[in-house]
């Protein structure tokens, strides 16, 4: 019986199913059988199912003889499935790498609930990944498993069945299928939530939600859309079989009544024609489930009310006038954005009318995240040889809490930043600098970098412009110009230094500033932090670190730390919590998973994201 069973169904996505299968079948954790369904797809999804079968024997292919839809296709897989747990995935959805190890473990680690949710995010067609409002709700923290009651705000994640683990014996005993016809996740994903004895969450992006442009069922102008009042049935239907579950109504009642509302102003969603009909059918639901003691916000409060009054017109004026208000604070935000940036700008040029201090420093890294990489190595030794030097930090008022005691911090953007950035004789980064900077005489810029250049940089990007997105050369140029030393940290980054930033700046190859705390160790060094990481004695750390591929998407898992340790006979240790300054790999497991190749001398750490990233990716 494998862990994992891995539902995917497949309907007009060939574009996207090989991603979808590669994300499964790549996994590091390979203990599962992944049961594609071709809901007799129009296209090629049929044959692509069908070739990954023949070369994977833990690919189950299933070929529906007539297009049933998804709920259909994805009980088809399900009387498939033989895994102790049941994941469901579309077909144009991936998992990210490690994300099924991350499951395992939270599930090893919380007794095997009945079930497990996990994040997500979406990502767009531009390439952008956004995550949602409500990851607050599954946080680690707390006791681990429970029952809804002690953790009703998952009901406010949303409600769809790819961001959850089932046992599948869980399934089968409460007799779960999947209904037709659209929305068919809410009459699986509310009673799911409602009967399971167990419940755990895995505060860890699991899935990418991709949002296409086309082709998908929410942005489909359709009259099917009104099959959500047949799922709401299903929903009350459960809720009147057990009795026992009668306190969930009023939530269940106010979620189905902001459901409705949310599908009617959605743009384009409704045929214009029909729109009064849905709004009936709305009023019609709202008395017949409506439950005594939902008490939604005043804004919401009122919308409720004007379904239940069948105000259609109202409804619509009411909806019309949020979005004129919303779009007059907009204006007005954005106005106002624009005076205090020229306020500031003012200020800016009359700071650079003032003298230089000559015993003063700035320091910056990656974007304003933080205090660590090589800056903070270089921040750290100033203090130290030449405590006369005043040195200051600019940094996100989010990650304040990395800058040492004693330095002083600015956030960026502010009075105190712009006069920073005028009067400083000495300014430090691993990035460029805000565009905006105007270098004067007697200032001097160090640029330390952040890692040695494994992908293309600067002005080699001109002959990737996928890589590049836009960048504007001439700025970056501008930007280098600027640089009166660059600091390298081996002979190959030279080498590329001075062909991508082609400039005037003295070049330092002195090493890596941040590495200089590995050179400086002492036994009693290394003793505190392996105890601080948790090695044992007689085990060796192996940090694995990859920087980012610009031409390579998505990212690969280059190296499979499992597979090494596998191979090495060596068991994985148990990673503690990530601390301060302190990072762990996606779907790390041990040591052998933390990646602390961003933390600085200062102990800051370089966000996950942002590793490797050049100064030449901000034009």
């Amino acid at each position: 019986m494998p862990r994992f069973s891995v539902i995917v169904p497949a309907y007009e996505v060939q574009t996207y199913l090989p991603e979808c299968l590669e994300s499964v079948l790549g996994q590091s954790f390979g203990d599962l059988e992944l049961i594609a369904v071709d809901d007799c797809s129009p296209d090629g999804c049929g044959a692509v199912i069908d070739e990954y079968a023949a070369r994977d024997r833990r690919v189950v292919a299933v070929h529906l003889p007539e297009n049933a839809g998804l709920g259909p296709a994805r009980n088809a897989g399900l009387a498939r499935a033989t895994g102790e747990y049941v994941l469901f995935l579309d077909g144009d959805d991936t998992f990210v790498p490690g994300a099924l190890q991350a499951v395992a473990d939270r599930l090893d680690a919380t007794g095997d609930p009945e079930l497990l949710v996990f994040d997500y995010t979406r990502v767009y067609w531009s390439g952008d990944e956004v995550g949602h409002d409500f990851r607050a709700h599954l946080t680690e923290d707390g006791p681990a498993p429970f029952v809804l009651a002690d953790r009703p705000g998952l009901l406010r994640v949303l409600m769809v069945v790819w961001n959850k683990a089932y046992r599948r014996d869980f399934l089968t005993r409460e007799r779960f299928a999947f209904p037709p016809g659209f929305y068919e996740d809410t009459p699986w994903t509310y009673p799911a939530l409602l009967a399971a004895r167990s419940i755990a969450t895995l505060d860890q992006v699991c899935v990418h939600y991709r949002q296409r442009r086309t082709g998908s069922i929410l942005r489909t102008t359709s009259v099917r859309h009104f099959e959500l009042f047949d799922q709401y049935d299903r929903v009350f239907a459960f809720l009147d079989g057990r009795p026992e579950l009668a306190r969930w109504r009023p939530v269940l009642f106010r979620r189905m009544a902001d459901h409705f509302t949310s599908v009617y102003t959605a743009p384009g969603r409704l045929p214009r024609s029909t729109r009064a009909r849905f709004f009936r059918r709305a009023r019609a639901h709202y008395r017949r489930y409506r439950t005594p003691g939902a008490t939604p916000q005043a804004s919401t409060r009122l919308r409720h009310a004007l379904v239940r009054l069948g105000s259609r017109r109202a409804f619509t004026a009411l909806t019309a006038a949020r979005t004129l208000l919303k779009a007059a604070l907009a204006r007005a935000r954005y106005l106002a954005r624009r005076a205090r940036g020229a306020l500031l700008q003012l200020h800016y040029r009359a700071q650079l009318l003032l003298p230089v201090h000559p015993d003063t420093a700035v320091f910056a890294a990656s974007w304003h995240r933080g205090y660590g990489c090589s800056p903070a190595a270089v921040e750290e030794r100033v203090r130290e040889l030449a405590p006369h030097i005043r040195t200051t930090w600019i940094c996100d008022p989010a990650y304040a809490h990395t800058v040492p005691p004693g330095v002083r911090w600015v956030a960026p953007g502010t009075a105190a930043y712009w006069t920073a950035l005028a009067r400083s004789r000495h300014l430090v980064n691993n990035v460029n600098f805000d565009r905006r900077l105007v270098k004067r005489r007697g200032q001097v810029l160090l640029q330390t970098q952040h890692g040695t250049p494994l992908k293309h940089m600067g002005l080699d990007l001109q002959r990737r412009p996928a890589a590049a997105r836009g960048m504007d050369f001439a700025r970056l140029l501008a930007s280098v110009d600027d640089w009166d030393h660059l600091v390298s940290a081996n002979r190959h980054s030279s080498l590329v230094w001075q062909r991508v930033y082609p400039a005037a700046y003295t070049l330092l190859e002195y090493g890596s500033p941040r590495a200089d705390l590995f050179h400086r160790a002492t036994a009693a060094d290394v003793t505190r932090e392996r105890a601080a990481l948790g090695i044992p004695p007689g085990h060796t750390a192996i940090l694995y670190a990859p920087t980012h591929r610009d031409y390579v998407h998505p990212q690969p898992r280059l190296l499979d730390l499992d597979r090494l340790l596998a191979q090495r006979g060596a068991p994985a240790v148990p990673a503690p919590p990530a601390r301060s300054g302190v990072d762990a790999t996606p779907g790390g497991r041990g040591v052998h998973g933390r990646a602390g190749a961003g933390r600085g001398a200062g102990g800051g750490a370089l966000p996950r994201d942002l590793r490797g990233r050049g100064a030449g990716e901000v034009g």
